[in-house]
């Protein structure tokens, strides 16, 4: 069975947002336009724009919005790609014939000989035009990891005058968002975990915004035991080595010097380090009498392995 991408789970519920805001609308459809609409220019009279896209829920929104705008039936076609996976695809179409002058006008899009994007941005007066602009460019062009692997938030525009324009627009929302060249198209990208979620709320993708917070609490919980394991683990490795250690030098010293020749508080954690390898230091403190505390245990062991290593010099070892 297939199954739906994080993107496509975010784009599908973008999707069922009721149309009714206008205002508000236009300015989704403005932003899918400008960054995923192919315009071509055949003559003054005669020009086309494709929108193309494997999401059927956002080709259904494409037709829907510019029907319920201008009352426009744009003409729709699916088929399958020849290459790679061999997915289908959608094509919706638009002509002069049937409205598309007043369509390019309203989104700011001015066609002569060539097609010219005039800025968009300063045309948005309301937070929920923003939010709504937004909202359309990630549907039209934007894809997003799966926050299990990483967190990586991305929209392809056309050219770099979009890609600055809706750099601009995430960042009136303080989104910190970054504009990079990859394979000659102008990515408008979000890297920190925060941010898309702040993204994912803003452009109103409750559900998926939901999602990616159980996952990063998950991940977050799962990095701490892992640092508190690793942690425990190296502490645990450092006394295991320090035992052994002191073990070594303490025969060394009873083969070497024997203990009688040995102060009577270095004699008696000597002994009991031999009979407790395995015990830590403050429960070797705790079998002395009078009990010693860690610090006072470590100390009398760190001469011992002073008196070892002496021992060792004395004999050129």
């Amino acid at each position: 069975m297939y199954e739906l991408s994080f993107s496509s789970t975010v784009k599908n519920e973008l999707c069922r947002i009721n149309i009714g805001d206008s205002s508000s609308f236009i300015c989704e459809l403005a932003a899918a336009i400008r960054i995923s609409g192919l315009i071509r220019v055949v003559s003054p009279d005669e020009i086309n724009m494709r929108i193309i896209t494997e999401n059927a829920a956002f080709a259904r929104r494409i037709f829907s919005l510019v029907k319920e705008l201008y009352g426009i039936n744009m003409e729709m076609s699916i088929r399958r790609r020849r290459k790679l996976k061999k997915h289908i695809v959608y094509m919706l179409v638009l002509t002069c014939s049937k409205g598309l002058r007043k369509v390019l006008n309203d989104v700011n899009i001015k066609t002569s000989d060539t097609v010219e994007y005039l800025p968009y941005a300063k045309m948005i007066n309301r937070k929920s035009g923003r939010k709504a602009y937004l909202r359309g460019a990630f549907l039209a062009s934007g894809s997003m990891s799966d926050p299990e692997k990483t967190y990586h938030l991305e929209i392809i525009c056309q050219n770099q005058a979009l890609a600055k324009e809706l750099n601009e627009i995430m960042d009136s929302f303080s989104l910190n968002a970054k504009v990079i060249m990859r394979k000659g198209s102008h990515v408008v990208y979000l890297k920190e975990g925060e941010n898309i979620v702040d993204f994912l709320n803003i452009i109103g993708a409750h559900s998926a915004l939901l999602k990616l917070e159980n996952i990063r609490i998950l991940k977050e919980m799962r990095n701490n035991v892992n640092r508190i394991v690793n942690c425990e683990t190296a502490n645990l490795q450092k006394t295991v080595n320090a035992s052994v250690r002191q073990v070594d030098n303490i025969r060394y010293i009873q083969d070497n010097l024997g203990f009688e020749k040995l102060p009577e508080n270095l004699r008696d954690i000597a002994q009991l380090r031999l009979k407790y390898s395995d015990a830590s230091l403050k429960e070797l403190g705790e079998m002395l009498s009078p009990s010693l505390g860690k610090s006072g245990v470590n100390h009398r062991l760190r001469k011992l392995d002073i008196i070892a290593e002496r021992i060792r010099s004395m004999k050129g070892e």
